[in-house]
């Protein structure tokens, strides 16, 4: 990949190619990664958390008409 570097800003670069702007410092691209990743892992979280109360409503709702079911007879 060639790089035209971008005036005022040490640590980018336009691709010659395609004309995008890209950082070429490695360490601020590590702790972007490291955000993402970390992102991801707490929807990854939140998303299991979502359906484990489902199941959990799922498995209420049941005991409820069981319970009603033996209130009956």
């Amino acid at each position: 990949m060639s790089l035209i570097k971008v005036k005022n800003f040490d640590n980018l670069g336009r691709d010659i190619r395609s004309s995008a702007i890209v950082n070429t410092n490695k360490s601020e691209y590590n702790l972007y990664m490291n955000r993402l990743k970390l992102r991801e892992q707490q929807s990854d979280k939140l998303r299991n958390a979502c359906k484990e109360i489902n199941t959990l409503k799922a498995e209420l709702r049941e005991i409820k008409n069981l319970l009603k079911k033996v209130l009956e007879k």
